[in-house]
């Protein structure tokens, strides 16, 4: 890895994450190991564990280029600077293998540029793979071939970055910024460009351009204050020197107001001041006219924020005819209308473009989708009306009588990666209700899927996972509990579980958690293997579902915890019982459960027992559930059902008394309050089997029972119901 600043270091941090060890080299030792450090440390964090910074090397370009024999593939990330790409590029080919892969995470600088009086053997082994940043959590790598290149070795950087380093992948022509940036600079450029000819503020740009209509929290100028005002203008600056033949390219540069800000040094979170500036614990905004800070003001949006589908959503928005509706419609509008356009200069496909923007800048619809979405013929029509010249490719369809730009266009273009949506589409639903959908995967696997608001789990999932043991049982050779969601399951529903405490009615909350349990073993101890692909948020009941599947096939971003001490409450589907199974020491499961401790990915998981060390990751989360279909058939053959285990050690009194001990010194010391004092002797009365005198072996029955009894108990206090409350209200936890 040449070049250890933000991007190379990052990069560096990912290989590891994917197993692969690294040679970070800088200008000196001290800057590779200050890069190295940097993303040790960065938030969020760009190593899964802490362990795979052992798998970086540093050194500098004088003292190691030379080791760079011995590696299979040189990645450059220095500085965007011509002379300076070329001249590294010059050292590495007289010391790289004759067959190692040499690639550029250039951003922007055309390849040819770079490779010019290269050898064409250089050549053919050269390429652009573009990460964006971070590259942990953002899902885009650009391949950008070089007129050279290789075909076979563009095939296997395309795979290789897909399946081990977990992305998705786009082939990019060589054109200036390639495509995400391409797009991405024309959008931000349009938002900024009429809202100041509008008279837009800041606050209300960035309450229009955020997840209102499905791009990120940062919205437009709390990311340029991220990015940099001045990172941001230098980019625009090249971009529009390299692109002189492009009509738009105007909207490249920043107003010459925000060119005044860069002036001042005024150029976003790195200087203090940007758009916004912290001001003690308040928020200043600027002024775009008066080119004063003032305190930030919300903005109304809530005739908007409740239309829930996003479609309805922008749709209401851009039609709504007033002074928002109007602008929002004319950036999309624009910003439609040159992706169009670029079709095919940067791409020759609109999937590409559209999955540019969803990967690298994390758009919920890309611009083809969006168009598609408002409706392919009326939109056009519109933007005609306004006085628009409509691209070739608009033109061309509109004559064909074509309605959709996906209409003749597979976006399942991947092999190895199963889409629900598709498959239900195509009358692969088996049974179906709100919450949840047996959905047939094909060659005799199953799937459930959630589907309710954030995965809650409810009884229309319980339903269906009943439904679908029993499908499976009878017809079947395996069952995958999966989604595509935005998380897997945040756990139970506190709305219910709030409705029987305020109720006061404890038969149906029993009979309710009862029916939770005894699902969780049905899932357990299934006729046939059961494995479960858990991803993102796997949470208090949604953990618990996961950890009683035969196998877990997870993503590697997994954030899986029992939670549910946040809330004043203890696992009560079996959580406590399946970690007793899997963590002998008492003190370190009380502590864990008892102060709610959630991984920080699979690995992490796999430390803290939520996963075990026959369970897989898949590193791309595209492939979760094609990959846990592979798993699970794989446990077909020859399966022979779990029977309920009737041996579990627990400690007895002496492992009470000890987590007893430790609650009441928690208490002491100001780190938990009486009522978690509370929490934890409850949690420590399952732990330990009840009081039981010294170790016995008991029956994951006689768990659930304690587990159930514990979970009521506290539902009743008024504390717990307090909490409860302030989580449905706030998502935040209450500290009583």
């Amino acid at each position: 890895m040449l070049g250890a600043g933000t991007m190379g270091s990052r990069i560096a941090a990912h290989f590891a994450n994917a197993g692969v060890s690294s040679l970070l080299l800088d200008i000196t030792r001290e800057a590779a190991m200050k890069g190295l450090d940097g993303a040790a440390k960065s938030k969020p964090p760009a190593f899964l564990t802490s362990s795979g910074i052992g798998l970086v090397q540093t050194g500098s370009f004088d003292e190691r280029i030379a080791d760079i024999v011995a590696c299979d593939w040189v990645l450059e990330a220095v500085t965007e600077n011509l002379d300076i790409k070329r001249d590294l590029w010059r050292r590495v080919d007289q010391h790289a293998r004759p067959d190692a892969i040499l690639s550029t995470n250039t951003s922007g600088i055309p390849l040819h540029r770079i490779v010019e009086g290269f050898s064409e053997a250089f050549r053919q082994r050269f390429l652009g793979v573009h990460f964006f940043n971070p590259p942990r959590y953002l899902h885009l790598v650009e391949i950008i071939p070089g007129q050279d290149t290789d075909r076979d070795l563009i095939g296997f950087v395309s795979q290789f970055c897909d399946e081990r380093l977990g992305k998705g992948v786009v082939i990019c022509k060589d054109t200036p910024n390639f495509i995400g940036n391409r797009i991405g600079c024309f959008f931000g450029g349009t938002i900024v460009r009429i809202a100041m000819e509008e008279g837009f503020t800041v606050e209300e740009v960035d309450a229009f351009t955020g997840p209102l209509i499905g791009l990120p929290n940062s919205a437009t100028f709390r990311l340029l204050d991220i990015v940099g005002l001045d990172i941001w203008s230098h980019v625009g600056k090249n971009l529009y020197e390299m692109a002189p033949h492009d009509p738009w390219r105007e909207r490249f540069l920043l107003p010459t107001p925000i060119e005044e800000m860069i002036g001042r040094g005024w150029i976003g979170e790195k200087s203090g001041q940007g758009f916004y500036r912290r001001v003690g614990k308040g928020i200043e905004a600027l002024d775009l006219k008066t080119f004063e800070y003032r305190p930030a003001v919300a903005v109304d949006t809530d005739r908007y924020r409740k239309i829930s589908n996003l479609t309805e959503r922008i749709h209401a928005l851009v039609n709504s005819g007033d002074r928002t509706g109007l602008f929002v419609w004319r950036v999309l509008r624009d910003v439609m209308i040159y992706s169009a356009a670029m079709i095919p200069e940067i791409t020759d496909r609109v999937v590409d473009i559209d999955r540019a923007m969803k990967w690298g800048y994390a758009h919920t619809l890309g611009p083809f989708e969006l168009w598609d979405a408002l409706g392919f013929e009326a939109t056009a029509r519109r933007m005609e009306s306004e006085g628009l010249t409509l691209p070739p490719l608009v033109t061309g369809m509109l004559r064909d009588g074509k309605t959709s730009f996906y209409q003749d266009i597979s976006t399942e273009d991947r092999p190895g990666i199963i889409t629900l949506s598709t498959l239900k589409r195509s009358n692969g639903v088996v049974k179906s209700n709100a919450g949840a959908s047996l959905i047939d995967l094909g060659d005799g696997v199953l799937c459930v899927e959630f589907h309710s608001k954030m995965n809650v789990l409810s009884e229309d999932i319980f339903a269906i996972i009943e439904a679908g043991l029993d499908e499976t049982a009878a017809n079947g050779e395996a069952l995958v509990i999966a989604n595509q969601g935005m998380d897997f399951s945040v756990g139970a529903d506190l709305v219910l579980i709030c409705r029987f405490a305020q109720d006061g009615d404890w038969n149906q909350m029993e009979t309710t958690i009862h029916r939770f349990q005894q699902f969780n073993m049905g899932i357990k101890c299934a006729m046939k293997p059961v494995v479960a692909a858990p991803f993102g948020r796997v949470l208090g009941g949604g953990a618990e579902v996961a950890m009683h599947a035969l196998r877990r096939q997870a993503s590697a971003e997994l954030y899986m915890g029992l939670v549910e001490t946040a809330v004043g409450l203890i696992p009560a589907g079996g959580g406590c019982k399946e970690m007793l199974i899997r963590v002998s020491d008492p003190k370190v499961l009380f502590e864990q459960i008892g102060m709610a401790q959630t991984s920080s990915s699979a690995d992490d998981a796999r430390r803290l027992k939520y996963l075990s060390e026959c369970d897989r990751v898949s590193m791309n989360g595209e492939r979760l559930v094609a990959d846990a279909k592979r798993l699970a058939l794989s446990l077909a053959p020859g399966y022979v059902p779990v029977l309920p285990r009737e041996d579990i050690l627990v400690s007895g009194s002496g492992g009470l008394a000890l987590m007893n001990l430790g609650a009441w010194m928690g208490r002491q010391g100001g780190f938990l309050s009486e009522h978690d004092e509370l929490v934890g002797q409850k949690l420590a009365g399952v732990l330990s089997g009840g009081r039981l005198s010294g170790e016995h072996r008991v029956s994951e029955q006689y768990l659930l029972d304690l587990e159930r009894e514990a979970f009521l108990s506290l539902c009743g206090h008024p504390k717990t119901l307090a909490r409860i409350q302030h989580t449905l209200k706030t998502g935040k936890p209450l500290r009583n």
